[in-house]
């Protein structure tokens, strides 16, 4: 669980609700209901639910479904009810339409003893409906992307940290419970060229632990479901992790750039400016000025020159480099074997003796805890490469992925797919690499999937109780990159054992995240027909729409709901930033969960590359059916 992100930014609206240019509007209250929809769509064979929002009994409400001409293709009755949202909202009704399977455009109305309409939203396939969307998610790393290589967009995106080419290496400094940093930085490197790469999420600094996790979901994707756009990104993520990894020292830098400031030392970080990254190659500062590590922005190693690297990140970059080296496998073999060599360096080089954990700085950014499901990713992967490159240590790396896979299952700190946890996309391929190899000593193809089904069967609980039937918890941070988590998941799992048991759990909670929810928004920018325009993301509310056009940064997906407790106190927004905020879904609030569209709130607002990846990946899966 991610207990503090970096602040940052803002977004907007209108794009790819059914493939058309909209604008999105604020959804507004009704006298006696709401009916809530995936914004999207539903695959014609697909489960097909959606819900109603009731502010009273509303037991044998009468609903229809009309196409585009307005004649009624299905009637029915709302299901019994789900549970209570809220005070205001005291009943949810399960509305079940999945007898409509002809491709068209559809709307639900609910009449009786309920009154309300859904918006408009498609039948077709699977494919249609999701291939522009997956699509659209891997834009969102265009515009976060950093360095001279960017992609100008609709935000008109320039060069950034041009600074990061020569960047200085600092012992990684003491923090308070924050983010503050209580002492000067001690320079002990460099200079080392750390340029490129993406931003985090709506501030400018750069990880090792998000990227390889972004850029390892993005391959998959990419074997999935392969498109120029998520190649590109894949590739762009990918060669900043190169520049990350120093293979003479064998040192895996882990970060770019400082969130907090010291009033002690006299400097800012990054998390105490609001301003286009380019603003930062302007400043005219020397060391001594107040803002010098805004523009030179100071490095942090994950291990020291000779020593071994954090297990986590050894396993999850060693794991992008070895998916890398197997796209390409089959067309530039030359290329793959340099990428299998790297992740094998960067592998063999982990820490397993048990020591602390690396993510970030402070690791309260990221605050993981496991990496034994990590180790068992970047075995697998680097036993597939191999084998696809004819390398004889594939047996030895598919020992190692056993190994870790039979420890992890032993483990205490077992979680569902979410940048804490990549186990999932590690027992997926880890069964075929067992397939291959005719089984291993160490663990079965049966618990692998086992575990796999505990994963879902943890969301299928949990949803049992929800209103919506969500899996991830509405009270809890990312529960956006948790719920398209379990859709992967379910996915995969479907995948590698014929099952259908979990289709519908993954219908469910695809259709949470865009729209099928409360507040009745999806929780990716673009999409649907209201989503999240007022982002906690700095170039997006400096240079992006503030209320609708076609401004917006395509494909950011933001936290979601949160704890309503996180938000009794509301950030006040930095200066230079622009304010907005979208007040009409704070009627659609409950006791213990709240969401809100609002540049001030990164507790709910703010995109990040691991939130996407996981989306992207879900939907490329959901894509292929």
């Amino acid at each position: 669980m991610r207990s503090s992100r970096p602040a940052m930014a803002f977004a907007t609206l209108a794009v790819l609700a059914m493939g058309t240019v909209v604008a999105a509007v604020p959804a507004q209250a009704a006298a006696t209901g709401q009916v809530r929809v995936d914004q999207v769509g539903y695959g014609t064979g697909e489960t097909k639910q959606a819900y109603l929002m009731a502010t009273s009994a509303a037991s044998g409400a009468q609903f229809a479904v009309v196409d585009s001409g307005g004649k009624s293709v299905l009637t029915g009755k709302v299901g019994a009810s789900t549970g209570k949202w809220s005070s205001t909202y005291s009943a949810v009704y399960p509305i079940d339409f999945s007898a409509v399977r002809d491709p068209g455009t559809y709307q639900i109305k609910v009449s009786g003893a309920v009154s309300a309409n859904s918006p408009s939203f498609r039948v077709d396939t699977q494919a249609a409906l999701f291939t522009p969307v997956s699509d659209a998610l891997a834009t969102f790393f265009q515009a976060q992307r950093d360095g001279s290589d960017v992609v100008p967009g609709v935000l008109g995106r320039k060069p950034s940290h041009l600074t990061d080419k020569s960047a200085t290496v600092y012992a990684v400094p003491t923090f308070t419970g924050d983010d503050t940093i209580t002492s000067a930085l001690t320079r002990i490197g460099g200079p080392i060229d750390v340029s490129g790469g993406w931003f985090d999420a709506g501030d400018f600094l750069k990880f090792t632990e998000t990227t390889s996790y972004a850029v390892t979901n993005l391959l998959l994707s990419q074997r999935v479901q392969a498109t120029p756009t998520v190649a590109a990104e894949a590739r762009h993520g990918l060669d900043w992790l190169g520049r990350m990894w120093n293979q003479q020292t064998g040192v895996l830098y882990a970060q770019v750039g400082v969130g907090g400031g010291s009033s002690k030392a006299n400097f800012v970080g990054d998390h105490d400016v609001w301003r286009l990254p380019e603003a930062d190659d302007a400043l005219n500062v020397k060391p001594g000025d107040s803002a010098y590590y805004v523009k030179y922005r100071p490095v942090f190693a994950a291990n020291q020159a000779g020593k071994p690297i954090s297990p986590n990140l050894a396993g999850r970059v060693a794991a992008a480099f070895a998916v890398a080296a197997q796209n390409i496998a089959g067309t530039d073999q030359a290329r793959a074997k340099q990428y299998l060599a790297t992740a094998a360096a960067i592998y063999g080089k982990a820490d397993t003796s048990g020591g602390a954990i690396v993510s970030a700085y402070p690791h309260g950014y990221y605050p993981e805890s496991s990496y034994l499901d990590d180790l068992e990713l970047g075995a697998t992967e680097l036993s597939l490469a191999a084998t696809a490159l004819g390398d004889s240590r594939a047996a030895g790396w598919t020992s190692d992925a056993a190994k870790w896979a039979k420890a992890y299952l032993a483990s205490g700190d077992k979680g569902t797919l979410n940048v804490y946890d990549t186990s999932a996309i590690a027992h997926a391929d880890l069964v075929a690499v067992l397939r291959a190899a005719g089984g291993h000593a160490d663990v079965t193809e049966a618990q692998l999937v086992g575990d796999l089904k505990r994963q879902l069967q943890d969301g299928v609980t949990r949803a049992a109780s929800s209103p919506f039937r969500t899996g991830a918890s509405v009270t809890d941070f990312d529960v956006a990159s948790h719920s398209f988590g379990f859709v992967a998941t379910a996915l995969l799992y479907g995948s590698i054992t014929g099952s259908h048991e979990f289709d519908a759990f993954a219908t469910q909670q695809r259709a949470f995240t865009l729209g099928a929810n409360a507040w009745g928004s999806t929780l990716v920018v673009g999409v649907g027909t209201t989503f999240p325009h007022c982002m906690q993301h700095q170039v997006a509310n400096l240079a992006g729409s503030l209320n609708g056009g076609s401004k917006v940064v395509v494909g950011a997906v933001v936290n979601g709901p949160n704890n309503a407790s996180l938000f009794k106190t509301i950030d006040s927004l930095p200066d230079g930033g622009k304010s907005c905020g979208v007040s009409s879904f704070k009627q659609f609030d409950s006791s213990t969960s709240r969401y809100m569209d609002d540049a001030r709130t990164w507790q709910s607002s703010e995109p990040a590359i691991d939130f996407t990846s996981t989306a992207a990946l879900a939907l490329a899966l959901t894509a292929r059916g």
